[in-house]
Order: C-alpha cells, then sequence, then structure tokens
C-alpha cells in the first residue's frame, strides 16, 4: 500500500485530495497545527470512517517546525508527499506578510531538505498558483510565461516554486510543482469570493441576510473545480518524468459573471443585493488570469470534467441547503451556530 503524506489536508484541496488517494489504495497521512481548536469539519466524515483502520492517519506539525516535518517523513516514510498547506488568501497577505511569506518560504524548504535527507525516494508536489504571474495581460499563460507577483502570497509562490525546481535540477529529487488556476467547491473558505457570493445567495434567499458586500465586481479568473484539480496533482506524481504543468480551464469569467449564474440560478437579480466597498479591493489588483493547460493534457491526459456554469449551481445547491439548515435551527430556538457545523 502507498502512503501519503499532505500538508495542509484540512483545507479544499486536502479534502478532495485525500478522497481521491483513498479511492485509489492509500494510505493518507495530514499534517494540522496544534491550536485551541482543530478545524477539521471537512475531514470529520472521513475520519470517522477511516481513522479506526489507519487509513486516515492526522499528525501535530507545523511549516515553521522543519524538525517536525523530517521527524515526520522519517517515521511515516511515504512515497508522495503533497504540499498543499500556506495562508493562502491573497488580500490576508498584505496584512499579514511575515507570516504569510514563512508558512510558503520555509515550509517548502523545509519538506525538500527533509526528503533529500531521507534514506527513500519520496516524491514531491509542491502548489504553485496563478496568482505568481500577476495578471498584467489577458495572454495564455503556460509553464514558459513570466511571473510577476503581485502580492507577498504570490512572491512566496515563486519562492517555493523555483526552490522546488532547483532541488530537482540539484539532487535529482522527484519534485513537481503544479500552477493551478482558481479551482473552487462547496469546500472552499468563506473568505475567497466565490464561496462568499454563495454563502450569501443561501441565506439570501432563506431570509436571513439582505446584502453581500464584494470588492472589484470586474476581476477575471479563470475558475474550475477543485476535485477536478486534485486529480491533475494525482498524475503529475504518477508521471514518469518530474516537471512543472499549469492546470487550466482555458476560460475566463469575471466575478459579476459568477453572480449572475448564481443568482438567476435561483431566480433572483445580484444587482438588488450586491454592494461593493473599496475595503475589498487588493493593494495591487490582479485584474486578468487566464490559464493554458495544453502541456497537461497531452502529457498527463488531465482535463477539466466540470464546466462554470455547473461548478457555480453545485456551490449554490450545497450553500442553499446549508441556509436551510441553519434557519431550520433558529425557527426551533436553537442558537445560530456556525456553518462548519451543517457539513455532512
Amino acid at each position: 500500500m502507498k502512503k501519503a503524506l499532505l500538508t495542509g489536508i484540512t483545507g479544499q484541496d486536502g479534502y478532495y485530495l485525500t478522497r481521491l488517494l483513498i479511492d485509489k489504495g492509500y494510505e493518507v497521512h495530514g499534517t494540522i497545527r496544534r491550536t485551541s481548536s482543530i478545524n477539521t469539519f471537512r475531514l470529520d466524515p472521513l475520519i470517522s470512517k477511516y481513522q479506526p483502520d489507519g487509513i486516515l492517519n492526522l499528525h501535530y506539525s507545523d511549516l515553521l517546525d522543519s524538525s517536525s516535518l523530517e521527524l515526520l517523513i522519517n517515521q511515516i516514510e511515504p512515497d508522495e508527499v503533497y504540499n498543499l498547506a500556506a495562508q493562502s488568501h491573497v488580500s490576508v497577505s498584505f496584512k499579514n506578510p511575515i507570516y504569510t511569506t514563512q508558512t510558503a518560504t520555509l515550509g517548502s524548504i523545509s519538506i525538500l531538505e527533509a526528503i533529500r535527507n531521507s534514506n527513500k525516494d519520496v516524491k514531491f508536489y509542491q502548489a504553485s498558483s496563478s496568482e505568481m504571474y500577476g495578471g498584467d495581460s489577458k495572454e495564455l499563460l503556460n509553464e514558459q510565461s513570466l511571473f510577476n507577483p503581485k502580492s507577498p502570497y504570490a512572491a512566496s509562490k515563486v519562492f517555493a516554486h523555483n526552490i522546488t525546481k532547483i532541488y530537482r535540477e540539484s539532487y535529482d529529487i522527484f519534485s513537481v510543482n503544479g500552477i493551478l488556476f482558481n479551482h473552487e467547491s462547496p469546500y472552499r473558505g468563506e473568505t475567497f469570493v466565490t464561496r462568499k457570493i454563495t454563502r450569501a445567495l443561501g441565506r439570501i434567499a432563506c431570509g436571513l441576510q439582505s446584502k453581500v458586500t464584494l470588492g472589484n465586481l470586474d476581476a477575471s479568473r479563470d475558475w474550475g473545480f477543485a476535485g477536478d484539480y486534485v486529480k491533475g496533482m494525482w498524475m503529475m506524481l504518477n508521471h514518469e518524468k518530474a516537471d512543472d504543468w499549469v492546470l487550466a480551464t482555458g476560460e475566463t469569467h469575471t466575478v459579476k459573471d459568477f453572480l449572475k449564474i448564481a443568482f438567476e440560478y435561483l431566480s433572483l437579480n445580484y444587482e438588488e443585493f450586491v454592494e461593493t466597498s473599496d475595503k475589498y479591493y487588493r493593494p495591487n489588483e490582479v485584474e486578468h488570469l487566464l490559464g493554458d493547460s495544453t502541456k497537461a493534457r497531452k502529457q498527463l491526459g488531465w482535463k477539466p470534467e466540470v464546466e462554470f456554469e455547473q461548478l457555480v449551481h453545485m456551490m449554490v445547491d450545497f450553500d442553499l441547503n446549508l441556509a436551510k439548515r441553519e434557519k431550520l435551527l433558529i425557527d426551533e430556538g436553537y442558537l445560530k451556530p456556525t456553518w462548519e457545523n451543517f457539513i455532512s
């Protein structure tokens, strides 16, 4: 049985990748930070099902604690390591640039050093980001396109991307970079604009809130489904040769497009419920990102399966159901819990 170690296992991608790897017969290990409250709500159904048999295992560790990472890799002896952990919200990276930069840079190099010093050949996946490109033009962006980071988050991702290539070329480590364009799902964090929209829409439809405030509605992104993108991660680590690949749909849509499709799905007009505020604009805005995944399609056989409108509807359905459960608890006189308690 193959073993995989995932940092960032409690996030959206960690959830979908864990499901995928378990379905493929892996023993999955994941790192969580020791805090006063453990945020495993996405994984809880998988934990109850697979942890008793040792198929899914969680370990306390931190990207800023290189010794804990090295100890884990030596103890687990994984075949594959997926580095998904990061402070991944771009706007937050301007408010907390030091922590954002430390997790992305020290985390990646600490794992690579642990792999280099390991007695076992371990394959390494680094989660790179389309934010590294900067979005100055409307051109299709591929593996050869120049990076022009416009945030602390993007700049730190460029370092992690480059150090992964350096270790591949210097030490012959099977290390790959997946340059993933925006990928969403019902398990996306609520602070990200897509999930903020669908979460608010569900509550608006149930009469639990009246407005949602957003930033730049004209920002344009290449949006895909996270479940499709984690398949690409696995394909990269199981390709015959280590390399770097872009994963993207090749289509771009604005935040306004997302709003229109989401609200019309529930027969509502978004203009009646959406306000904008400068507070939600980035200090250095990335206007347009559009990816070219030709290389991944040809070499890996990867392609996105969920189309944009289908993705939006999937997220709306999930959050509408969430809001209905929330309303039921309120109507029955219970205290309103956080949305994580509704996920099953």
